[in-house]
């Protein structure tokens, strides 16, 4: 690779930048299809005609099988070769796609949405290590994370929007066939312009490892979805339990193996370890506080599901430009500043966003959004740059994974918990509401969560009756809870974060010269 030698560090020339260029569309196809599906429901359900349980596998078997293999699938890239990894799942990928857009059956649907998530698992991490080894010097590097979380961001923006484009004139398998010319590109260029990476004294993967990784991860993700989508009962706990007793024994054999599959000295870096907290809470809350968000929206201010999406474009804008920016915070501050700074600015925001949540305040919780976005895009960002810095890089590929993993688990953690606190809240502001004039059973709608409350209003003419008043101030009292635990959390993480960081003495510029050298 010809490039100047720039202060000890390798500058980038064209070749890394559209190697970049072909990772990032990558990722946005990888981060499209979590979403992409939103807008397809209803042409599926016609055609397909699921039952309610296969609905829900249909929606959520991708994320699923996403979460679980991402460790095997980054690990795997340091043993066999990150590019190696990345186009052996790109073409799985493309393959996955054409299987589910001709699928004709429900359950057929479910498994390739399955082998999808299966070969997206490649995506996140392949990309991301990549990344670090095309980018040597640390200011290109912070730029090159910055368009490639730009690429996960712009997914999840663009994915119910290209869907619904796609869905307007084409049969709704045309939502997945978009995928397959963009995989033919990546396996078309790649091999010209992504170097190969592998660890060679790595040695073979644990197949008994990948195994106990999926038992650990899968069971855990399932039951936080299963309390997210039906409200806490004790019985989600079983399958939570279960993979953290697997995980256990996982960790238990790590220790004894010559080649582990996830190296747990990673853990010891004090500012690796900060740094995978400090992502797995601004994931936690940001996946929380935003589904709260957007029911807020359709059933407090009375928004249609279409007016939600609108007004929430500035917060989403917002979130996208800063991904892309967020590169010049990270230079011009370091690392460290950029993370303790970014966690008081999602604070602030989390802050103003309880305050709006009590009032009822529609401008004051999409201005709230918006600073949370200032600050947690670039501590998102910053703190991936330094789980994958502070790593060796050798282990690039497994960091990568790890940080993926913490994001998917803090994503369906905060979904979970925070939507538990906030129907706990809502239950027991409705406890002493006047629903003498309901049915034993619209009673129960009623107290149970503030959507079905305006189904039974809707259905008996209740729509001026007190309770529903009282319900609308119940769920927004329980939103603006959660936000006041997220003020209080990030500005303890911040301070946790300032000693830890302090103590290692830990910016970039060391995490670089170590991959540099």
């Amino acid at each position: 690779m010809s490039a100047a030698i720039e202060g000890g560090a390798e500058k980038a020339t064209r070749r890394e930048w559209i190697g970049l260029l072909i990772l990032s569309i990558a990722c946005l196809i990888y981060s499209m299809d979590l979403s992409v599906l939103f807008l397809a429901m209803p042409a599926i359900v016609a055609d397909l005609d699921p039952s309610a349980t296969q609905l829900l596998w249909i929606n959520d078997i991708y994320g699923f099988m996403v979460a679980g293999f991402l460790v095997t699938m980054g690990t795997l890239g340091d043993r066999i070769g990150r590019r190696k990894v990345l186009l052996i799942g790109a073409f799985f990928f493309a393959v996955a796609s054409v299987f589910a857009a001709f699928a004709h059956t429900a359950s057929t649907l479910i498994v390739a949405r399955a082998l999808l998530g299966i070969a997206g698992a490649t995506i996140a991490p392949s990309t991301l290590s990549l990344v670090v080894n095309l980018f040597r010097d640390e200011s290109e590097r912070n730029r090159a994370i910055s368009i490639w979380g730009t690429a996960f961001a712009l997914g999840g923006l663009i994915g119910p929007l290209i869907g619904g484009v796609l869905l307007q004139y084409f049969h709704w398998g045309s939502v997945f066939l978009i995928n397959v010319p963009i995989m033919a590109a990546l396996l078309a260029s790649a091999p010209f312009l992504l170097p190969e990476y592998r660890d060679e004294k790595a040695g073979r993967l644990d197949l008994l490892s990948v195994a106990l990784s999926l038992l650990t991860v899968l069971p855990i993700v399932y039951g936080f979805k299963k309390m997210a989508a039906e409200g806490f009962e004790p019985i989600q706990l079983v399958p939570i339990l279960f993979g953290f007793a697997v995980g256990i024994v996982f960790v238990r054999r790590q220790k004894v193996l010559e080649h582990p599959m996830i190296d747990l000295a990673l853990f010891k870096i004090p500012a690796f370890t900060a740094s995978l907290m400090v992502n797995l809470a601004g994931v936690f809350f940001i996946f929380g506080l935003f589904l709260f968000q957007n029911l807020f929206l359709q059933l407090v201010i009375g928004l249609t599901p279409l007016k939600a999406a609108l007004w929430s474009i500035p917060s989403s804008l917002v979130f996208t430009v800063m991904s892309f920016q967020a590169w010049r915070v990270t230079n011009r501050l370091g690392p460290v500043r950029t993370v303790l700074l970014g966690l008081v600015v999602n604070a602030l925001g989390t802050g103003l966003m309880a305050i709006a949540a009590w009032n009822s305040s529609l401008v004051g919780v999409l201005g709230a959004s918006i600073v949370m976005g200032l600050g947690f895009v670039p501590v998102i960002l910053t703190t991936t740059g330094l789980i994958v810095g502070t790593a060796p890089p050798e282990r690039a590929g497994s960091a990568s994974a790890i940080s993926e993993t913490s994001a998917e688990f803090g994503g369906a953690l905060g979904v979970a918990v925070l939507g538990s606190l906030g129907t706990l809240f809502y239950r027991f502001g409705m406890q002493n509401a006047d629903l003498a004039a309901l049915s034993p059973s619209d009673r129960d709608s009623v107290t149970s969560a503030l959507g079905t409350a305006l189904e039974v209003a809707r259905a008996t003419g209740n729509e001026a009756a007190p309770w529903l008043q009282l319900a609308r101030t119940s769920y927004a009292g329980g939103f603006a809870l959660c936000c006041a635990l997220a003020t209080v959390t990030l500005l303890l993480l911040a301070a946790i974060a300032a000693r830890v960081y302090a103590k290692t003495e830990i910016d970039l510029d060391a995490a670089a010269s170590s991959h540099d050298h």
